[in-house]
């Protein structure tokens, strides 16, 4: 019984190629478009994408040409081809910018350059494609249904942003002083992480980062230069305390506090 159940799937699976076979090499355009939708309702998008980037050259100006580009865009999406999808997205809202399907293929495109965006510690350049498309998705449609769940993606990958920027700061700060200053590329790229992104959810790590690098920079400081750069480490100590007065690492800020306060006179 089972063998016939195997064989049975088998000779299903032939006959479904076989006709895919015959459909692709048809000539009849209007047939082959039907197929694709009908294969893009059954999940079979790599099926329904193949026809289409036949089909949308040939429907180039037709009535049918809106709807067979956003249906390939989808297909590429559904199969979880998310750059290729998001090229498909762009080419549809630029021609149809007020088309049917203008606003989903705006967000689909944003949307699918999210899923796709990668690991903090990898290249972002995916990220900020992701971004400028959610961007651009609510300067078009600030009201849509869709607009907060757009909103809340921009911050997400604002903070993998972030993230990654966290990560070199705390690189720079491991190495110290290994093959020069590297206290001071610590506290640069912290900076510029708070400077552009001063809302986001590790302000305290890297504010933390810069004081703890100021001390350390202090610290081996030579001794004539050590009162100069310790008043700095004061003021980035009450700077940290005032925006995180309950921080868990209050003791470590605290700690420097003590010992730079035993290099700058009053």
């Amino acid at each position: 019984m089972r063998k016939f159940i195997l064989l049975s799937l088998t000779l299903l699976l032939f006959a479904s190629c076989g006709e895919f076979e015959k459909v692709r090499k048809s000539t009849d355009y209007n047939m082959k478009y039907e197929y694709a939708k009908d294969a893009f309702e059954r999940g079979k998008y790599m099926e329904c994408a193949t026809l289409l980037e036949e089909l949308v050259t040939i429907y180039k100006g037709s009535t049918k040409a809106e709807e067979a580009l956003y249906l390939l865009a989808r297909s590429y999406y559904e199969n979880r081809d998310y750059l290729t999808a998001g090229e498909y997205f762009k080419a549809y809202y630029r021609n149809f910018p007020r088309g049917e399907y203008a606003e989903l293929a705006r967000y689909y495109c944003g949307y699918g350059y999210y899923l796709d965006s990668p690991d903090p510690r990898l290249d972002q350049s995916g990220t900020y494609k992701a971004i400028e498309e959610m961007q651009q998705f609510l300067d078009f449609y600030p009201r849509s249904e869709k607009a907060a769940e757009a909103q809340r993606i921009i911050f997400e990958l604002q903070d993998k942003l972030v993230y990654k920027e966290v990560l070199n700061a705390q690189l720079y700060y491991n190495l110290g002083n290994y093959l020069g200053n590297n206290y001071q590329s610590a506290i640069i790229t912290a900076q510029n992480a708070l400077k552009e992104y001063p809302y986001t959810q590790y302000k305290e790590t890297l504010m933390l980062l810069i004081l703890k690098s100021k001390y350390q920079e202090a610290v081996q400081s030579y001794e004539e230069r050590k009162p100069e750069r310790f008043r700095g480490v004061i003021d980035e100590y009450y700077s940290f305390i005032n925006e995180f007065p309950d921080s868990p690492n209050l003791n470590e800020a605290e700690h420097i506090y003590k010992v730079a306060s035993r290099y700058v006179k009053n």
